[in-house]
Parts: structure tokens; C-alpha cells; sequence
């Protein structure tokens, strides 16, 4: 048994499933304001079964897969030479079982959905877009944006698996998160700014240098402020909610603050404890001022 239970957490540190916690409240945002009416929350409880089991299985999918096909190049980055794939605790077999794993019980997932046949229809392309992403940073610069791409499919989608069109707000809300994600992840890979030149790989540290990188990131999170700004206008939303923008603008400056050219050493608690307070801030402030 402990064996078993240590196999299962190797796989959880693989594909960070604690990181779940960026993305994911912000596809139950997009979820709550789909399914918000008259009488409260609607909807049937296996659509919100539906939308973790997606959410969970989608990005370990797309996590696996991108240390599978990453893994040379994390074994030369001393920062990631000791991940699962680089240190031989995990073989390239076993991820690439369990990323196909994961990727069939993400398809089999929108099954769930039905009769709303579109979360089935979009699976396969929305698998292969989360997926493409590990091959990025080989031929543009732009893979943050890329990531953040992906990532801003989760309150789209969820709009569309509760209600089965498409309107501004989901959209706007879409836009908050490309934009806040592209900001971080462009934060994060000022690291390697220098292993990236060195291996070929693109990134925009490694292109206009980790002074502009900066610049550029924090231009994206004021983009992300304002496409929130502009859902609160089209849902609409109150007072409560934009207070939770506010806060979350703060700790966008904040979390600016702990990096600098010279000095990228607190850029995990940048990375991770900054943005995890602001996507579930957002998604509590957002609840609370439906409710009140």
C-alpha cells in the first residue's frame, strides 16, 4: 500500500496538481456566472462533476505530456534536473501511459455534459491545442501567450458545457485569464532566460532580456485588470466584485515587486502564493457579491 500511495504522489508532483488551483477557479467562476439565476445556482449536479473532472484530468494531461517531451532538456536546466523524468523516478512509458490515461478520461469526462453534445465535440480539439504547447518554445517566443491561451479555454468552456453558446461575459473572463497567466508565466521563465539562449529554445526572457520581460509582464496583468473591469460592466456585477478587482490589482503590484532584473530570487512565491490568492480571491468576491 505505501508503495502504491508513493506512485500516486509521484504522479501528483509531476503534473503539480496543487498548481490546479490557478486555473480552476476561474473555470468555476465561468461556471457560477452561467448557472446563476432568479433562485441562485442552477444547473445539474453532474455538469459541476463534469467541469473538475475536466479540469483535473485536462491539465494533468497536458502537465505529463510536457515533461515527457521536455524531459532532455530539463535533465541539462540544473534548475529542473531533478525532476521525476531526470531523476529516473519516473520512466518515459509510465508518463506516457498516464498521459494517455489522462487524456481519455478528459474526453470521457464531457460525456457528462450530454445531451449538450459540444463539450464531446470540442474535447479532441481542445486536447490537442492544451497539448501542443509543450512544442512551442522550439519555434516561438510567444509560448507564454500560448499557455495563458490555453488556460483561458477553462471559463469558456464552462460556459459553454452549462449553457451551450457563447457570450462577452465568458469571453471577458477569458481574456482576464490569457493575459494574467501570459504575465506570470512570463515572470517564471525569467529564470532559465539564459539556459534558453544557450539550448535554442524561445521565450521572451531569453529574447528582449529579463528587463523587458518584466515591462511586458506586467503590461499583460494591467490588461488583465481591465478585461475584469469591463466583465463587471457586461454581466453585470457589483460593488463586492469590484473590490475583489482592486485587491487582486494590489497584489498584481505586489507580486511585481518581489522581482527584479537583478534579483529573481523570490520569484516562486511570486509565481505561486500571489496568484493562487488572486484567482480564489476573485472567484470569493465574485460569489459573495451574487449572493448579497
Amino acid at each position: 500500500m505505501s508503495i502504491a500511495l508513493s506512485r500516486v504522489r509521484d504522479y501528483l508532483e509531476l503534473v503539480r496538481f496543487s498548481h490546479t488551483l490557478f486555473a480552476l477557479p476561474f473555470a468555476l467562476l465561468g461556471a457560477v456566472l452561467a448557472a446563476w439565476g432568479p433562485r441562485g445556482l442552477e444547473g445539474r449536479p453532474r455538469d459541476w462533476l463534469g467541469i473538475l473532472l475536466c479540469m483535473a484530468t485536462a491539465r494533468s494531461a497536458a502537465m505529463a505530456f510536457n515533461r515527457l517531451i521536455d524531459r532532455d532538456y530539463d535533465a541539462r536546466n540544473p534548475r529542473t534536473a531533478g525532476r521525476h523524468l531526470p531523476a529516473g523516478l519516473l520512466t518515459p512509458t509510465a508518463v506516457a501511459g498516464f498521459t494517455a490515461l489522462c487524456s481519455a478520461a478528459f474526453v470521457a469526462s464531457t460525456l457528462l455534459f450530454l445531451p449538450n453534445p459540444w463539450p464531446l465535440r470540442l474535447a479532441l480539439p481542445v486536447l490537442l491545442w492544451l497539448l501542443g504547447y509543450s512544442y512551442t518554445k522550439r519555434f516561438t517566443s510567444l509560448a507564454h501567450f500560448w499557455l495563458g491561451a490555453s488556460l483561458s479555454l477553462t471559463p469558456i468552456a464552462a460556459w459553454i458545457a452549462l449553457r451551450g453558446d457563447v457570450t462577452w461575459a465568458p469571453v471577458l473572463l477569458a481574456l482576464a485569464v490569457f493575459f494574467w497567466v501570459a504575465g506570470f508565466d512570463i515572470i517564471y521563465a525569467c529564470q532559465d532566460a539564459d539556459f534558453d539562449r544557450e539550448a535554442g529554445l524561445r521565450s521572451v526572457p531569453g529574447t528582449l532580456g529579463i528587463a523587458r520581460a518584466l515591462h511586458l509582464a506586467a503590461l499583460c496583468h494591467a490588461f488583465m485588470i481591465a478585461a475584469l473591469v469591463g466583465l463587471g460592466l457586461v454581466y453585470p456585477l457589483g460593488g463586492v466584485y469590484y473590490v475583489g478587482v482592486a485587491a487582486a490589482a494590489v497584489l498584481l503590484v505586489y507580486e511585481h515587486s518581489l522581482v527584479r532584473p537583478d534579483d529573481l530570487a523570490r520569484v516562486n512565491q511570486a509565481f505561486f502564493h500571489v496568484n493562487v490568492v488572486v484567482s480564489v480571491g476573485l472567484l470569493v468576491f465574485s460569489v459573495i457579491d451574487l449572493i448579497v
